[in-house]
């Protein structure tokens, strides 16, 4: 198998894996979960604040393994997280058994993004480069697509969601073994050490990366979390039983984030600032229709498809965009950035829980819907750079 599609296939797996039904997963079963472990709306915002901190942690390990050992180790020891996540959350007599898990499952995203920036910089031609990073990042896509797929299946079979967390970690254990096979050779060599050229990450042309990332990161949670909660609680969707709902949130937001494939070419069209503003107003719409208008079709669909476009839209530009700023070391800048996306992750859902359970979900939703508002008008505002820090 060739660099560019050893590299590809590889990331597709671990993203799908990763950022898929471990970073999906407990919003796509809140329902179910808190039924059977009797959860409000603030303790499911602390276990999945505690599972995007797992994230931020996974990010920090993920990046001192690159430099020492290569992507090969992150990437393997993440899905390996992933798996066992999977498997505990499947498995769990109680609350702290199912925190723990998903607690592992999406500390797996932080392991398996990033060595992928690395890798792909080691062994794929430049032109072919932005081909692979969207087909690595288009890997989350599927992967969401295909965990609400289990999720309305299960609903319809009238089965168990544990048998779905079951399917969960024997794919994730396949995932690891493809990953160990194709990231080899070359693309294995471990990275710049962490503690070389640190002062780029903190230079004025990058200030604006890790403003989008944060919004990015607080919003897409928050979102994660609890939108599929809300059409649920707010009665399902017309002609649908409500428990079969956040199937098909998952399953729209999926298919829709396919879009993130087109990320380069629009890129290569619109050009960065132009991108970055569409996809703000794509998010703050996005949270909008789910806080006004959680029994409607038509909304929640517009309001899934909108924001899987914008989360793989917005991952794939942070990806072009410190890949291009930081191109001696890829990882190196993408990693800062997918720190601010932490950051803004491990805050958003356990204050967006307590906001909603004491002012309402719709509440909660519109307070988000601003945050990628105020975004654009400051990214209207800052001077975007596509070139080297160094310059």
């Amino acid at each position: 198998m060739t660099g560019l599609w050893a590299i590809s296939t590889a990331g597709f797996l671990a993203t799908a894996m990763t950022y898929g039904p471990a970073r999906m997963g407990f919003g796509l079963f809140l329902g179910e979960f808190r039924s059977d472990f009797s959860l409000s709306t603030g303790m499911a915002g602390l276990i999945s604040t505690l599972g995007f901190s797992g994230f931020l942690v996974g990010l920090l390990v993920a990046y001192a393994l690159l430099a020492r050992r290569g992507p090969r180790w992150p990437v393997t020891l993440g899905l390996g997280a992933a798996t066992a996540g999977f498997a505990l959350v499947a498995l769990a007599p109680n609350a702290v058994v199912l925190a723990a898990g998903v607690l592992l499952a999406m500390a797996s995203a932080g392991f398996s993004w990033a060595p992928f920036n690395d890798a792909a910089h080691r062994v794929i031609a430049d032109q072919d480069r932005p081909r692979a990073l969207s087909l690595v990042s288009t890997g989350t896509s599927v992967g969401v697509a295909a965990a609400g797929l289990t999720a309305l299946a299960l609903h319809m079979l009238g089965l168990s969601w544990r048998l779905g967390w079951a399917g969960f970690a024997l794919a994730g254990a396949l995932a690891t073994l493809v990953n160990a096979f194709d990231l080899g050779g070359e693309a294995a060599r471990p990275g710049p050490r962490p503690d070389r050229r640190l002062a780029e990450l903190v230079h004025r042309a990058a200030w604006p990366i890790y403003g989008v990332a944060a919004s990015y990161g607080t919003v897409s949670a928050i979102w994660i979390s609890f939108a599929a909660d809300r059409v649920q609680q707010a009665g399902g969707l017309p002609g649908l039983a409500p428990a079969a709902a956040p199937g098909v949130v998952f399953l729209a937001y999926g298919i829709f984030g396919l879009s993130g494939a087109l990320t380069g070419w629009l890129h290569e069209r619109l050009g960065l600032p132009r991108l970055l503003y569409a996809l703000q107003a794509t998010a703050a719409l996005s949270v909008g229709l789910v806080a006004l208008a959680p029994a409607m079709w038509s909304a929640v669909l517009l309001s899934a498809g909108l924001q899987g476009a914008h989360v793989m839209m917005t991952s794939a530009a942070l990806s072009f965009w410190t890949e291009r700023l930081y191109p001696d070391a890829p990882s190196r800048g993408f990693t800062a950035a997918l720190l601010a996306v932490a950051a803004g992750s491990a805050f958003g859902p356990a204050a967006a829980g307590y906001l909603s359970q004491a002012a309402g979900g719709g509440a909660m939703f519109l307070t988000t819907a601003a945050l990628p508002a105020i975004t654009l008008l400051l990214l209207i505002r800052a001077t975007i750079r596509e070139r080297p820090v160094a310059d």
